[in-house]
């Protein structure tokens, strides 16, 4: 790849010098937008993510009382308390929240750590409730306006009416649409485009009764009527249209159909209440088919036709595209011809006849609109919760349990409830039959399953497809809600922000002191070497921070410890180099073979120093507490990140910036004779 060593060399330093570069952007990404984010592209500005002791905040802990809880469930019962304030605590969007438990003897504890916690009682409030678990049926009740809001909302929609009829009659009289939109439109999403909704189709999105309009309208015309829908009226002009093409490439037209049809269904077919067994429906459908003609079509689907409402539709189905039927259904239609009735059709639903009335082409169209927004019941009263509150909460469940289904194994979740528990479900499951009834844990649904039929045993099954692993959680959380386990806050230590930044600040100065002697120390020792190893000690703090922000992780005192404990140790192995170097040196080597000999025969020292402290750092990961985690975690990036350092960088430095000639001033180097 290079012809020689040095171009090697010098394409090498040349992506250190490009990385060193992109760090220090990262680092400094808002003193980069501050002076040239005007002139030059901005940077993104990401943050360092401090912890509880350099950010502030507060450390609070609880204890738990699990008394009332059987001995072999107490620490899963403290567990699923831990994971309910663990979701509340991110609500407040606090820097790596930390939520852990703790168990010695009788005590059952919980520890909370909130960095950057502005409103400390509200969060000392919300940790402290009791978990809520609530069911909740299907909300069906109407909402009812007020006399005088019902007054306020027609005055507000007859403006609106006459507000869209105004500006019809403007763009009937030859004003420009786009123009008119720009004015008048209340749809901000394509008023600043002169109304322009784009090509739509039949059924797509929100443009159903527009599309509908289009179809009546010549292109280039503005249709002469509104368009009314629930939200507004809509002022349409049709710019275009053109034939809709099929999916896969083929290039042929699209089409609808216009059709009737008459369905015969069985026992256990979908949406099928009849009792027919599938052979009887299929004899029925023979004689029906040996009687139906065009003419008498539409009574035979109105007397016989087990689809519901069939007597008033006779069997209608209006227009309809290919996707808006089963397949089945779909492929007999548009391949019979019109005027015809098919052969028999079995769908899920049953048996079809079906006789098809119509078929056209199927447009979309090219559409600008102006709308006029009206009010509607939702403005006025809100959106509708889609779900009621029932009587029926947590603190009426007394357990509940993971179980395998006998059937097919699958894991599966157990509730139940003492006495009064038992009456409110079983009023719940009576009048939700076929209904879903949702179990919501602090406000969130957790389970939405449907009720096959009243229970009134005081037990529930929750099924799905879980995993053991989803349904013990579930179980858990469950747990948690309905114990209800109190916990009571014990401490409470706060770090404000003025110790947070004192602490940064003091922090700050040991490193910068603690580099500088570093320098002094490697540049007087080591003299020429050990400037070039200042120059990479330079590159592996601005790579280390970029690493911090990047990854993220959450800076501590101890991290920061960890920190500038690994520039020490990215000094050691120059040390170990250098060393090396000057007795390879003393031996009267020449530069290059000298300089490579160092490298590999301190590189096992190196190796082995480096390993078990990373061995070591690995322990106190898996095993320490949240301090220890953040000094471990930032000692072994700072280690890896040491050892490129100063095998790569330090190495390459000295190969670009020192020849053969250079080398023969020993004094820059610290060799002051050869061995004999």
């Amino acid at each position: 790849m290079f012809k020689s060593e040095k171009q090697k060399t010098r394409a090498i330093v040349a992506g250190i010098v490009i990385l060193t570069l992109a760090a220090a952007l990262i680092d400094f990404g808002s003193r980069y937008n501050r002076y040239f984010g005007d002139a030059l592209p901005r940077m993104k500005e990401i943050p360092f993510r401090l912890g509880l002791d350099l950010l502030g905040g507060t450390r609070l802990m609880y204890e738990a009382d699990v008394s009332q809880v059987p001995g072999s469930e107490q620490a899963q019962a403290l567990e699923g308390v831990r994971e309910v304030i663990e979701r509340r605590v991110n609500i407040f969007g606090v820097s790596e929240p930390v939520v852990q438990t703790a168990i010695a003897g009788e005590n059952y504890r919980l520890i909370v750590e909130l960095a950057g916690i502005k409103d400390i009682n509200q969060a000392i409030t919300m940790i402290g409730e009791t978990p809520l678990l609530e069911f909740k049926e299907q909300n069906e009740a109407a909402r009812v306006l007020t006399d005088a809001q019902q007054k306020a909302m027609d005055k507000f929609n007859q403006e609106a009416e006459r507000k869209a009829k105004s500006v019809l009659a403007k763009a009937l009289g030859g004003e420009d649409f786009s123009a008119l939109a720009k004015q008048f439109s209340d749809d901000q999403a394509t008023k600043d485009k002169g109304g322009d909704l784009g090509w739509i189709k039949s059924g797509v999105g929100d443009y159903f009764s527009i599309y509908e309009r289009a179809q009546t309208s010549a292109a280039g015309k503005v249709a002469p009527q509104l368009v009314n829908e629930d939200k507004g009226f809509n002022v349409i002009k049709v710019e275009d249209k053109r034939a809709q093409k099929e999916e896969g490439g083929l290039g042929l037209d699209k089409k609808e159909a216009e059709a009737s049809h008459l369905l015969i269904c069985y026992a256990g077919a979908e949406r099928c209440d009849g009792q027919l067994s599938k052979d009887q429906a299929r004899q029925k459908i023979f004689e029906l088919k040996a009687k139906a003609t065009p003419e008498s079509f539409a009574q035979l689907a109105a007397d016989n036709s087990t689809e519901p409402g069939a007597s008033n539709s006779k069997g209608e189905l209006g227009w309809f595209s290919k996707e808006a039927m089963v397949k089945e259904f779909a492929d007999a239609v548009f391949m019979q011809a019109v005027g015809t009735i098919s052969d028999i059709v079995e769908t899920k639903f049953g048996f079809h006849l079906i006789y098809k009335t119509g078929e056209r082409p199927l447009y979309e169209y090219k559409v600008s609109r102006i709308f006029i927004n009206q009010q509607t019941t939702e403005d006025i009263l809100g959106p509708e919760d889609p779900w009621k509150n029932t009587p029926l909460s947590g603190k009426y469940l007394q357990r509940s349990a993971v179980e395998f289904n006998p059937n097919d194994n699958s894991p599966e979740v157990r509730l139940s409830f003492n006495s009064e528990g038992k009456d409110l479900f079983a009023d719940i499951t009576k009048r939700n039959v076929g209904k879903p009834v949702a179990i919501f844990l602090d406000g969130f649904p957790i389970s939405i399953p449907t009720v096959n039929e009243a229970i009134t045993s005081g037990d529930a099954v929750i099924t799905g497809r879980f995993t053991i692993k989803e349904a013990k959680l579930l179980a858990q959380r469950l747990n948690a809600g309905a114990l209800p386990v109190p916990i009571k806050l014990v401490s409470q230590n706060t770090v404000g922000a003025s110790l947070g930044k004192t602490s940064v600040e003091a922090s700050l100065r040991a490193g910068l002191w603690g580099i500088l002697l570093v320098a002094l120390f490697m540049i007087i020792i080591y003299r020429l070497p050990g400037l070039l190893s200042v120059l990479a000690l330079g590159f592996y703090g601005l790579a280390i921070l970029a690493v911090f922000k990047l990854w993220p992780v959450t800076l501590t005192l101890a991290g920061v410890a960890g920190f500038i404990l690994s520039m020490g140790m990215a000094v050691d192995a120059n040390v170990l180099i250098f060393s090396r170097l000057a007795e390879e040196l003393r031996a009267g080597k020449p530069w290059l073979i000298a300089l490579n000999e160092s490298f590999r025969r301190a590189w096992p020292s190196i190796r082995d120093g480096n390993a078990t402290t990373l061995l070591v750092c690995l322990i106190l990961i898996q095993f320490g507490t949240s301090i220890i985690k953040g000094f471990a975690v930032t000692l072994t990036i700072g280690i890896l990140v040491s050892m490129f350092s100063a095998l790569l960088v330090t190495k390459y430095l000295m190969k670009l910036i020192i020849s053969e000639k250079f080398a023969q001033k020993r004094w820059l180097f610290g060799v002051k004779s050869k061995l004999l």
